[in-house]
């Protein structure tokens, strides 16, 4: 274990607000005043209609300054944390044990000698624990595609929208190995992630990586798709339902997560009103993920 592993100790400050203007609004003047390591702003998804702030310090952040904020803004008192030095590598190598999802096995290495006879086995490594499969949104994804799969299915031309990892695009080029299998993000190091993982997958030129924001990329606008995976979150999910079906070729299966319980319904409207029927949706934990056919 390297010590570049090791994160030092940090602190996070957050608080929560009604509204997406007041809340970036806030988010831009904590940038300004108090110059932190980051700052996110995001809409809670849970239906209550609060945003929250964040903001990272490599330093104790100043609790004054914060307070001033807060009541200038109407939001709530900020809750100062502080993030012990954490050896994140070690951390997740702890936590996350391999998963089976149907013939899917997800692994990092340190489980290597854990890899059953005749799975479809994919290696991700634990620094790059995101999207592996162990969370539930991806594991249905994969359980949903165990499904189609059963049922018949060869698509010959798949995209993974909001790839991450890309574990969901390597499962379908795995199984589908004459299928054109396109993986797109819209951030630059997921895409080199994707990159890497097919490299140590044994998997180079299984699966196109783009970058790109849903379809914003000619390899994903050139021809209809007929499996398309999105798992991302419910907000993204609704605004890309034109897109999506635009997208799709008639008979094409979408498999969507990233998407709370309560949230499915408003998430099969907006798809239904695109022009997608509802095949099937299963409950993982906290998670729901939705099989649509266009």
């Amino acid at each position: 274990m390297t010590d570049d592993t090791i994160t030092p100790a940090s602190w996070t400050a957050l608080t929560t607000l009604t509204g997406k203007e007041p809340a970036e609004a806030l988010g831009e003047k904590l940038e300004d005043a108090l110059e932190p390591d980051g700052v996110g702003v995001f809409e809670m998804e849970d239906g209550s209609g609060l945003w929250e702030v964040g903001a990272y310090f490599a330093e104790a952040p100043d609790e004054t300054a914060l307070a001033v904020l807060a009541a200038a803004y109407g939001a709530k008192p900020f809750v100062v944390s502080e993030i012990p030095p954490t050896d994140w590598v070690a951390h997740v190598r702890r936590e996350l044990q391999p998963v089976a999802a149907g013939r899917f096995f997800v692994y990092g290495s340190h489980d290597a000698d854990k890899v059953p006879a005749g799975r479809v086995a994919l290696l991700i490594e634990a620094a790059m624990a995101f999207g592996t499969g162990h969370h539930g949104t991806t594991q249905g994804c994969l359980l949903a595609l165990e499904t189609l799969i059963a049922e018949g299915a060869t698509p010959a031309r798949v995209a993974d929208i909001g790839a991450g990892t890309a574990v969901l695009a390597m499962a379908a080029a795995r199984v589908f190995p004459d299928a054109h299998v396109i993986a797109s993000d819209i951030d630059e190091v997921a895409v080199e992630v994707a990159l890497a993982n097919l490299r140590v997958n044994g998997m180079e030129g299984a699966v196109d990586c783009v970058e790109a924001a849903g379809f914003g990329h000619a390899a994903l606008t050139d021809a209809p798709f007929d499996l398309i995976f999105a798992n991302i979150l419910k907000g993204p999910l609704i605004d890309m339902a034109p897109d999506m079906a635009a997208n799709a070729a008639p008979g094409c299966h979408v498999i969507l997560s990233g998407i709370l319980n309560p949230q499915a319904d408003e998430v099969v409207a907006a798809y239904e009103a695109a022009g997608l029927s509802l095949v099937r949706r299963a409950e993982l934990g906290d998670w729901t993920t939705l099989t649509l056919r266009r």
